[in-house]
């Protein structure tokens, strides 16, 4: 595992030509910021804000989680995005 790997498949995801669901969006966000920042370090959005407070919930989830293991989970999770979209 490696950040050259890491960053291909930042730039794969980029290069998807089907929609993302919000779903699947939020869940790929919440792994590269734990990859990149580690544990969610912002204070929780006002619950008005429906989108960023849903981006931080997601990324508050991986609390814990290695910046290695996030970066082996994205990586798996675009290799999937790509295959469902060649499938």
């Amino acid at each position: 595992m490696s950040q050259v790997e890491f960053e291909m498949a930042c730039a794969s995801l980029k290069q998807l030509k089907g929609p993302l669901s919000d779903q699947e969006k939020l869940l790929v966000y919440s792994f590269y910021k734990q990859a990149t920042q580690g544990d969610c370090n912002i204070p929780v959005p006002p619950a008005t804000d429906v989108r960023a407070k849903a981006k931080w919930e997601a990324w508050n989830v991986n609390k814990g989680m290695s910046k290695m293991d996030a970066m082996r989970i994205y990586i798996a999770k675009v290799e999937e995005l790509k295959k469902n979209e060649a499938g």
